[in-house]
Formats: structure tokens, sequence, C-alpha cells
């Protein structure tokens, strides 16, 4: 009898799928903060990335030895699995090949990705892409390194569909206080939290293009930040409201409070994962041919589904049945 086919090979052949990623990045800009997150990552697991900011972070002029000191860490011990990443300057700022050369030269083979602010065009994020690559044989790195672009302006919007389709891109994250800024006023302050942010419709627009772009090339969106830092009940709301209304599958922290509620609003719940098991485990056992479970007709979009919840969950930290489990042991990361 042949060994059962895994859901990512019976269900996505050469198809792309979507990377899987924590649901959570928490970005961390001096070596202190990033400490702090190194080990709360130790404490939680790998349910969320870390982001070494070397945009924000860095002091101007100073902005070499920032990175230098972010490398170290992700090179470190304290990088336990491998997940932390780094936000440099845009391809428009003196520094950002400093950084990027830095950062690769001294954690290449650690880094989980790296972020590009300010993208302007497919222009702009294809020049950073070409840059890292040849830093990458450079080195001699037998890997591609995920990048993450920004989306902060109306052109950067209306550029999204080709930003998303460029090899190596793994996620598209919406800068939302930037993006409210280049409308010279047009749109209120108030769009920058809670309601506002989920009612406006230019807001709106942005949103639900970045994630509909994403999806559609096997990228994973990333929603932007909750500016209340000591209110993890709105970070849930919000991480909850952008997954559930707007398609998005990941979502920044800016402060440690806000990453277990953001993981705990972007993971499945235990219901939505008993079912994908148990859709899976049937699917599996008619050599994922249709079949009749409870009354309802499954087939390959519903195995899909199935499969993303699961790939979704094992990210969060939900735990699954051995089953389910052995999926993800010949699964394609």
């Amino acid at each position: 009898m042949s060994a059962p086919v895994s859901p990512r090979e019976a269900l996505y052949g050469s198809e792309q799928s979507l990377p899987t990623l924590p649901p959570c990045v928490h970005y961390a800009g001096s070596e202190r903060f990033v400490r702090k997150a190194l080990a709360l990552q130790a404490e939680h697991g790998a349910v969320f990335d870390v982001a070494c900011d070397c945009e924000d972070g860095a002091p101007i002029g100073g902005e070499r030895a920032h990175a230098a000191t972010m490398a170290a860490l992700i090179g470190s011990a304290a990088n336990r699995f491998g997940r932390v990443g780094a936000r440099v300057h845009d391809v428009h700022h003196p520094a950002w090949q400093a950084e990027v050369d830095v950062l690769l030269d001294g954690a290449g083979d650690r880094i989980a990705f790296l972020t590009l602010p300010k993208a302007e065009s497919a222009a702009d994020v294809e020049r950073f892409l070409a840059h890292v690559a040849d830093r990458t044989v450079q080195l001699g790195l037998a890997r591609r390194v995920p990048v993450s672009v920004l989306i902060e302006t109306p052109r950067a919007v209306h550029e999204v569909w080709s930003i998303a389709a460029l090899p190596g891109v793994v996620s598209l994250d919406f800068g939302l206080l930037d993006y409210i800024s280049a409308h010279h006023g047009a749109i209120p302050g108030a769009a920058m939290v809670s309601p506002a942010q989920f009612e406006h419709p230019l807001v709106v627009r942005a949103k639900c293009e970045i994630a509909a772009a994403a999806l559609a090339h096997g990228v994973v969106p990333a929603h932007n930040i909750t500016r209340a830092l000591g209110n993890p009940a709105t970070a849930y709301a919000d991480a909850r409201r952008a997954r559930d209304e707007f398609g998005y599958l990941r979502m920044w922290s800016i402060h440690p409070t806000q990453i277990d509620a953001i993981v705990d609003a972007m993971r499945p719940t235990a219901l939505e994962v008993d079912r994908a098991q148990t859709i899976l485990a049937a699917a599996q056992e008619v050599a994922w041919g249709p079949l009749a479970l409870d009354g309802e007709m499954h087939d390959r979009a519903s195995y899909r589904l199935a499969w993303t919840t699961l790939q979704r969950a094992r990210a969060a930290g939900v735990p699954l049945s051995a089953q389910a489990a052995a999926y993800f042991d010949t699964a394609a990361p």
C-alpha cells in the first residue's frame, strides 16, 4: 500500500501556496528592546517574529553601527528559532545599501526577512531585491532572503499588484500612519485608530487592495499597528477585524503587551481547527477525491481551506492531532 499523499502535494502541485509566517511580527528599535523581545519569543515559542528596526531605531549618522548591533543579535544564540528579521531604510536613503550589506554580512544565514519601507513603485522593490540577491551571491549564501514590502503611499497602493508579483516578496505590510499623512490632510487623523481605520473609504480601499494583491500572488498581507500601547484588548479587536473582514493573516506589534493579543486574534478557533482536521483526514481516505461529510459536499476547494487553517494554527502554536501534525513532516515550507 502506498504512503498517504500530504495535503501540500495533493492540493497544490506546481501552484504557489502562501508562505507560512507567524501571525504577529513585533518591531523593536533598540538593543534592549530586541533582547526583551527575544526573551519573550524564547518563552512563548516561534508564534511571533521579531523585527529589528534599523529605520526608525537608528540614530542619524549611526545607521551602519546600529545595523551591526542588530546583525549581532540576529546571529546570536538568543535567536533560538531563526525568526528574526530587520527593517532597513528605503532605497532613496543614503544608508540603505550599507545596512543591507552589514545585516547580510553578519547574519545572512540566520536572518528571517528584510523589510523595505516607503516603496513607491515596483521599480523601487526590484532595485532592493536585486541588491539583496547580488550580496547573497557574493557571500556564497545558498538561500534567497525573503523580503517584506511596506505599502505606505497612494502611489504604492496603485502599484501594489506589480509589487506583489515580484519573486522574493513574502509579505505586503500596510503602513497606515504614513499612508494617511501622505494624503495631505484629506484623510482625518481619526482614521489612524479604530473604528475609523476600518470605515474611511480611502483607507478601506487601500487595505482591500493590498490584501487582494497579496493573496492573489501567494504573498501574506500584514496589517498595520495599533497605536494604543497599553491596551491589549484594542490590539485584539483590531487584529480580529483585520483578519475576519479584510483578509489579513499577520499584524505588526509595537509593544510587548500586544503580542499575545494579536496571536490570539489571528489564530483559528478550536472549532475551525477540529473541523479542518476532520475534513483532511476524510479526504486522505478517499485519495483527495470529492466526498460527503455531515451532509455537506467537500472537494479540493474546501480541502485547501482546511489545509490553510491548519497551517495558520500551527504557526500560531495551536496543538494539532498526531495525524494532522504528521502532514507537516512532508509538506513544503
